[in-house]
């Protein structure tokens, strides 16, 4: 049986960090992975590129530049520095998660990492927190800001808006239970029109722009030396634009030679993240000048309007509507494969696990993941479920890092097609990086930090009777086979 091999795994994995030091282990993950229900490798290198830029960039670009700026003093070359330092800091971590994923290309991810190397109950909470509150309130978000954009051509009421939601959310759901192929094709062709929108939109804005781009930053009546918080501040924001690029180890179960393909897609994809915003920025800056940038809330269109016509900020709710729908369908085509994984250790419904037979997917993760999204989106509490928990997927992403180390220690002799560069650095400046994020978080706002911890540890009680219900279905299936 499929399920008492991975609960076997689970059980093996149970005892902690210590019981990963054997071999035997080792084999029985492998064994737990790779079973008749499996997903099918279809996704290609380009897949993966346009995954990483589409899960990316949603509305970030097109409205935070502004608090950027503002944050740092209205500093130009420190603005552009925090968006490449966010930029670098997302690819160092992308390189650590391209030595981890060509290392396990397994569905799932970081929660296999996490579960390999700290145990289940860890791995648990990861995947209790990405479903009930991450990614679903990230679709969530995204659908009902899309509702909003569509007001700039329709009149909707707020009941209309959350309507819209809903069916952007059943929309993508069919997509994705149809096929990965059929997803990937979708993300793929609205990936490259937001891309080419942003480029074209910048290179608009920088030939008809009237304002040098450090021409007039001294001029700026807000303008001051940025400080250590003011440049922290910058890159929470920053970070937040660049946040979704470790998305695709989600999909690694689907991946066509994911050995090779992974770390060069998260290079790829990493960098062109940080040529299209810095780009972007300089268009801005071209059209708006610094104090018009630090003064606008949604600069992309205020840049537009300003250099082409007031109409022109319609083109921008245009692109902005494609990029939402397209970042909401790379969420939604990968974060369910966590559930298919944490299904099949036996931590989460065991129908979550199957594979559709004719198309391919986990069809039942993914209506899944779509319906408690739509119940966010409907009820309005997605909004304050991401203020508190956002955080703490930093948390995760740094214990996700930090498991190369115990791989490495551990299972030296894993077939490794690709280290991750500059090792042992590259994956502690990001670990760091991400720990100082939570850090800030708890500092400046402790009573936040505490209702976030909460919601992900209100995920034990739910391990506790998955894990007695695997025992009990274990217990069965030996006295069975007796």
């Amino acid at each position: 049986m499929v399920h008492c091999e991975s609960r076997s795994a689970v059980t093996t994995l149970d005892t902690g960090v210590g019981s990963l030091g054997n071999s035997q282990t080792a084999t029985v993950l492998t064994a737990a992975a790779e079973s008749p229900n499996q997903l099918r490798r279809i996704l290609g290198m380009w897949d993966l590129v346009l995954m990483i830029v589409g899960t990316v960039i949603g509305s970030g670009i097109f409205l935070v530049p502004g608090a950027v700026l503002r944050a740092v003093g209205n500093s130009v070359p420190v603005a552009l520095a925090v968006w490449l330092a966010g930029g670098l800091l997302s690819l160092l971590g992308a390189l650590t998660y391209g030595e981890l994923s060509a290392m396990k290309p397994q569905a799932g991810g970081l929660y296999v990492y996490i579960r390999d190397c700290y145990g289940p109950f860890p791995a648990f909470l990861f995947g209790w927190t990405m479903f009930f509150v991450i990614s679903s309130g990230s679709i969530a978000t995204l659908a009902v800001a899309f509702g909003n954009y569509l007001g700039e051509f329709v009149q909707l009421s707020p009941f209309e808006i959350k309507i819209v939601a809903v069916l952007m959310i059943l929309v993508i759901a069919v997509v994705n239970v149809l096929g990965t192929r059929k997803s990937a094709n979708l993300l793929n062709v609205t990936t490259a029109i937001k891309v080419g929108a942003i480029l074209a939109f910048g290179t608009v804005l920088l030939l008809r722009g009237t304002h040098t781009v450090f021409g007039d930053e001294a001029s700026s009546p807000i303008h001051q030396t940025p400080g250590i918080v003011g440049f922290g501040l910058a890159m929470i924001s920053v970070l937040w634009a660049y946040e979704g690029w470790q998305y695709i180890t989600y999909t690694a179960g689907e991946t066509v030679n994911p050995q090779r393909i992974f770390p060069l897609a998260f290079f790829a994809g990493t960098g062109a993240l940080i040529i299209i915003y810095v780009f972007a920025n300089l268009g801005y800056l071209a059209a708006l000048g610094t104090s018009g940038v630090a003064g606008s809330t949604r600069v992309a269109a205020s840049a537009l309007s300003m250099v082409v016509s007031h109409g022109a900020g319609k083109l921008v709710a245009i692109a902005i509507l494609i990029s939402m729908f397209s970042a909401a369908n790379a969420v939604i085509l990968n974060a369910p494969r966590v559930c298919y994984a944490m299904a099949k250790d036996g931590l989460f419904f065991a129908s979550l696990s199957r594979v559709h037979p004719r198309f391919g997917t986990p069809a039942l993760a993914v209506c899944a993941a779509a319906i408690w999204s739509a119940v966010l989106a409907a009820s309005g509490t997605y909004e304050q479920l991401l203020t508190y928990v956002v955080f703490v997927g930093w948390i995760f992403y740094a214990l996700a890092a930090a498991s190369l180390f115990i791989y490495r220690r551990r299972f030296p002799d894993l077939i490794r097609p690709y280290r991750v560069p500059g090792y042992p650095f590259t994956p502690a400046l990001f670990i760091v990086a991400a720990l100082a994020l939570v850090a800030n978080t708890i500092a400046t706002q402790p009573m936040r930090a505490t209702i976030g911890l909460g919601i992900v540890f209100l995920g034990a009680p739910a391990y506790i009777f998955w894990r007695r219900s695997a025992a009990r279905s274990d217990g069965r299936n030996l006295v069975r086979n007796e």
